[in-house]
């Protein structure tokens, strides 16, 4: 069987790689998706695949590309479809608090992760402190082992693709950076979310008045949830056993690790040997 990958971040890159160590190696891999639908086009009628896989591609493609490959174009979306269709249903599983999540593989349509499933596999959340990095490792492993084994079924006719219950799809939406901006006012318990599902990249991150100095943004990259509340929001202060907190609307946050803009990673206590105005700061 003749067949071509589509994928562009780490979560497609894992896949490829354990698509060549089963055997299943793709006459080509394709890693951009800002190349033309026409180049596309004419490199897949060049191919002559007899199937296409999608991983995290970015970009929803046109029919006349879909309709190419004899099988079509199968994609390993890491939702339990019809549960977060679109570009980022890891970082809204662990913003949700989601204690399962899995993969989907399905037929491509034109419609975003709309097609027709061919497979599922479920992932039980173990660890409460999952990261975006971490979960979408384990998704990437599990779509991988599920993939393996479907595309000799599927291939074969042995596999009736079941349409999706369309009623209970829910949407998720392209991460922006302003997105990882924390709102104070929010609860302990949903900021510190923000930190897991966010990093590496927009990070959850507040702006911080350094003196003589303009706001600079600030990085909460580690934290965990303290019951303690009697400060202001967005009131940087010192707990009784003396770890470096930040009032939330419900609760407070205990600053393990954070990161000054144009700075390094640093533990709270380093933080604050360089940075002692920093409590007593209102965060905003």
């Amino acid at each position: 069987m003749k067949f071509v990958f589509f994928g562009t971040p780490e979560f497609a890159t894992i896949i490829l790689e354990k698509l060549i160590k089963s055997g299943l190696k793709p006459q080509a891999a394709f890693r951009n998706p800002k190349e033309s639908v026409s180049i596309l086009i004419e490199k897949l009628n060049n191919l002559k695949p007899d199937l296409a896989i999608i991983a995290a591609y970015g970009k929803i493609l046109p029919k006349e590309i879909l309709e190419i490959p004899h099988h079509g174009f199968i994609n390993v979306h890491p939702s339990l479809l019809p549960k977060y269709r679109g570009a980022s249903p890891i970082q809204y599983a662990i913003l949700n608090g989601d204690e399962e999540m899995g993969v989907t593989i399905m037929k491509i349509d034109e419609d975003m992760d709309h097609g027709p499933i061919l497979a599922i596999s479920k992932l039980q959340i173990t660890n409460p402190k999952i990261t975006y990095l971490e979960l979408s490792k384990e998704l990437a492993e599990l779509g991988a082992e599920l993939l393996i084994k479907t595309i000799p079924n599927y291939i074969s006719g042995k596999i009736t693709p079941v349409e999706q219950d369309h009623e209970k799809a829910t949407y998720t939406k392209i991460i922006k950076k302003e997105d990882g901006k924390i709102d104070w006012s929010k609860s302990a318990e949903s900021i510190e979310r923000m930190t897991r599902a966010y990093y590496p990249w927009p990070g959850a991150y507040a702006k911080l008045k350094i003196k003589n100095e303009k706001f600079k943004i600030v990085k909460v990259i580690e934290a965990e949830i303290h019951k303690e509340s009697n400060h202001v929001v967005g009131e940087v202060f010192l707990t009784k056993d003396s770890q470096l907190a930040i009032k939330c609307g419900i609760g407070s946050l205990i600053i393990k690790k954070l990161q000054l803009e144009g700075g390094k990673v640093l533990l709270a206590k380093e933080f604050l040997n360089g940075h002692k105005d920093f409590i007593g700061s209102i965060l905003k």
